[in-house]
């Protein structure tokens, strides 16, 4: 019998529409090796490792009536050259014009015909770098055990660790018969199945939101935990089917610096360094910025320690009301970091078990979990949304290249205007903030507040 998509995976294909595409994705910068990196090149190391990632060679098929949730089967058509495209910046190509094309393909839905993925890569970038651009839909990250194609293709040194020949031959696609016979089959099995299936076919969207409801109720439970709905934001605005999107690059010993002088976690940073941001921001705007304004923001975190070996790892999700109104940098530092501590004491957090439910936890998709959670309760319970992923702190390479950035590209939920991505990598911490291109032109007015928040921070602590 084919492998059917979990509920909560079918309701975020119904659920996508053309301002919301569901899908995540990533820009990997690396310097071009002496022995080059071309499309050729990565193309033949993505069809090589593809074994590892069975998935990315399915495509998903209806069942005729929609009398059951839609199947992964293989696609017999499969082209790895239809995913893996070439893309190129005239030269010397600008880091905005890397920003502007990722912004563009990350506006398009992904094919629903074919498996839920696309890699660019992107030549002409200038001193001498490449660009790698991912888009992988949420229904692909189905699991803790989710792996990324990004995962597989990256290696700890230069020399590509050795992989066995694996010849693939797709297995026979099911006949329409097939589909509604396996369905009605179920449906015997778990009568309950047919009502579900013919509310999903009908595009109820109330039902397609009660499945993501029932997968989320730790959050929900979190949220009734605060006092207050998410205040009134201009981040919570009616968006269009167009992004911006801008990067900020900063240090993770910086963090650490701060961290060790007022104590509380490099996470506890990282939200004061974006409370500060989008304080910022708001005043720039002509915005009313009270000492009582905040900002709510979901906060999926690792909690691995970045510090320590990086041994364990575990995940949480949290409902931070960032102090946007608080002048002062190291009183929001303190706040955040008292109000982290509060979140932990008292439970009041999504259980990583609930998170394992929402969506793929391993570390490279991670960011997707706020977005899948974020879907259909941004305007109620939350402003915005924050992940921070604790990456590598070794250099990673694909093809010989090393790899010197990763930023991540987190998508928008219906009315939200903007989501921020945080990823740490070989000794730095890198920002993707994607914006919709209406509501927030000044997305790159955000990305540089950032890193004067941080600097701001940094000031703070005399030199030891």
């Amino acid at each position: 019998m084919p492998d059917r998509l979990s509920a909560l995976d079918a309701s975020f294909l119904y659920l996508e529409d053309q301002t919301t595409p569901m899908h995540v994705g990533g820009i990997s910068i690396f310097r071009r090796p002496r022995a080059g990196f071309d499309y050729d090149g990565l193309v033949a190391l993505i069809e090589q490792r593809l074994a590892l990632v069975p998935r990315y060679r399915q495509k998903v098929v209806p069942v005729p009536g929609r009398l059951a949730r839609p199947v992964w089967t293989d696609d017999p058509e499969f082209d790895v050259t239809y995913h893996v495209r070439r893309s190129a910046l005239p030269k010397p190509g600008s880091d905005q014009q890397l920003h502007d094309l990722a912004a563009r393909l990350m506006s398009r839905p992904l094919d629903h015909t074919r498996p839920l993925w696309e890699t660019y890569l992107v030549e002409g970038l200038e001193r001498n770098r490449i660009a790698v651009i991912t888009k992988t839909h949420h229904a692909m990250v189905d699991g803790i055990g989710a792996v990324e194609l990004g995962q597989v293709i990256l290696d700890v040194s230069a020399t590509p660790r050795p992989q066995p020949e694996n010849l693939w031959m797709p297995q026979p696609e099911p006949s329409a018969a097939q589909l509604v016979l396996d369905a009605v089959t179920e449906v015997v099995q778990r009568p309950g199945e047919l009502v579900e299936n013919v509310r999903s076919a009908a595009f109820d969207a109330a039902a397609t939101v009660q499945k993501v409801v029932g997968a989320v109720g730790g959050l929900i439970s979190a949220a009734r935990a605060a006092a207050l709905p998410a205040p009134g934001s201009p981040l919570n605005v009616r968006i269009s089917n167009q992004r911006r999107y801008s990067v900020a690059r900063t240090r993770l010993e910086d963090y650490r610096a701060v961290r060790k002088v007022h104590g509380g976690t490099v996470n506890d940073v990282v939200l004061a360094t974006v409370s500060g941001a989008l304080r910022n921001w708001l005043l720039s705007r002509g915005e009313a910025v009270t000492s009582a304004t905040t900002i709510r923001a979901l906060v999926p975190l690792s909690v691995r320690d970045t510090d320590g070996d990086g041994s364990g790892s575990k995940v949480q999700a949290y409902l931070i009301d960032l102090p946007v109104g608080e002048p002062n940098p190291v009183v929001r530092l303190h706040q955040i970091s008292h109000t982290m501590r509060g979140h932990k004491e008292s439970g009041q957090s999504v259980a990583a078990d609930t998170l394992v439910r929402v969506g793929g936890i391993a570390p490279p998709t991670l960011h997707a979990l706020g977005a899948r959670v974020a879907s259909s309760f941004s305007q109620r319970i939350f402003n915005v949304v924050v992940t921070n992923v604790p990456g590598p702190q070794v250099p990673l390479y694909a093809v010989g290249a090393r790899m010197t950035e990763m930023f991540p590209i987190v998508p928008l939920a219906k009315n939200q205007a903007l989501s921020i991505g945080v990823t740490s990598y070989d000794g730095g911490v890198y920002f993707g903030l994607n914006a919709d291109r209406d509501a927030m032109s000044d997305v790159d007015v955000v990305a540089g507040l950032v890193q004067e928040s941080l600097e701001e921070l940094v000031g703070t602590v005399a030199p030891q």
